[in-house]
Formats: structure tokens, sequence, C-alpha cells
């Protein structure tokens, strides 16, 4: 019988490496993208609310760069994402990302979201990144399990109207996000406001 061996390997990163931490909230380059990318802080704000639990699923719907999905599955090696995206220029990077932030076990759909939603694992968590309608909004909770968090956004306001009615019909939170950052102006500084953000989130009781 071969004697035991036991090997302990220290990994350190290089000094000029920026170590990326497992908590929500990347930086924004920390993704490829096109600009369909939910912001670091409108992302924080989305995962506090779905809430990631080990061996939890997700959905991703909508995915654009992945950002979402990507980030649900670094916080345990347990959580299970799917991400849904009907460009293939954009499937293609949401698995770039995934792999090259450490989580390839990621899976990309590269479909049109109705058409995939039948397929899907039952979610204990969805997200809705643009576009909700309120048919779609109804599909993802009726499959959402008890106690499953469903967070979706908006920018105008005919999807703004639509995560009003869901918020009628299902309760949660329905919150508007505005950030403003610095940036030059002249040769001085000021803030500069981005496009305000609703937000609706709810989670799927007993009865509910």
């Amino acid at each position: 019988m071969p004697a035991l061996n036991v090997v302990a390997i220290e990994c350190v990163a290089d000094p000029e490496t920026c170590v990326l931490g497992v908590g929500p909230g990347l930086p924004d380059d920390a993704f490829d993208h096109d600009g369909q990318l939910t912001k670091r802080d409108l992302r924080a704000s989305a995962l506090a609310r779905l809430t990631p639990v080990p061996g939890e699923q997700l959905w991703d719907l909508g995915a654009g760069a992945g950002s979402i999905a990507i980030e649900w599955a670094r916080t345990d090696p347990c959580c299970r994402a799917v991400a849904v995206e009907r460009t293939p220029e954009r499937a293609a990077r949401i698995a770039a990302n995934a792999a090259k932030l450490g989580v390839p076990g990621v899976q990309v759909i590269t479909a049109d979201i109705g058409a995939s939603l039948a397929d899907l694992p039952e979610p204990n968590a969805v997200f809705v990144g643009g576009g909700a309608s309120v048919e779609l909004l109804d599909r993802c909770w009726e499959r959402l399990s008890t106690n499953g968090r469903l967070v979706a956004h908006a920018v105008t306001i005919e999807t703004e109207q639509t995560l009003v009615r869901a918020w009628q019909a299902y309760g949660g939170e329905l919150v508007r996000i505005g950030i403003e950052r610095m940036e030059p102006l002249g040769g001085l500084h000021g803030w500069q406001p981005a496009r305000p953000v609703v937000q609706w989130s709810a989670t799927k009781r007993i009865g509910r």
C-alpha cells in the first residue's frame, strides 16, 4: 500500500493583481460587455434581494453580460445559475465572463426567454433585467418555488407600469433608484445623474 502523500499549495496573487471578492457588486470592468450590463450599484441591490443561498437555483433572464448569474454563482460553489440570452454574441460573452471569473458551471441558453421557460429547472430566485412583461412575470411567479425571490428592473415608463401591476398582484417592495456620479464639468467637477431604475422585488410565500 503506497504511503499517503499530502500536497499543500499556496496561491499568491501578483502585487499588481486586483483580487475580486465574492461579495455582490464587482466592478463593471470585471465583465466584458457591449453596454448591456446591470451596473455595479444596481447589481448589488438586486443580489441583496435575490439572497443567494448555497444549493439554490437562479434564472437570469435577458442576461446581457451575465453579471447577475455570475455573481450569484460566485457566492458559493453550490449556487447554480442559468443565464438566458437570445443574442448569440452576448451568450458567448456570458460563457467567457463566467469562465474568466471562476464559475464556468453557469449554464448559458441562447433562446428567446418565453420559449425557454418550460425547460428550465425550478428556480429559487429569478432576475429580469429589462423588458419585463405581465405575461413573463406571471409565468416566472408561477414557476418560482415557495420562499423564492423575484427581482425585476425597469427603465421605461411602460415597463415601470408592468412592475407596479406585479407589485399590486404579488406584493413585495417597489423602489426607485437614482445614482449620480462625479464627472468633469468644464475645468471643475459636478454630479452626473444616471437614468433612474425602478426595482420590484418580492418573495413567494405559501398560498401566494
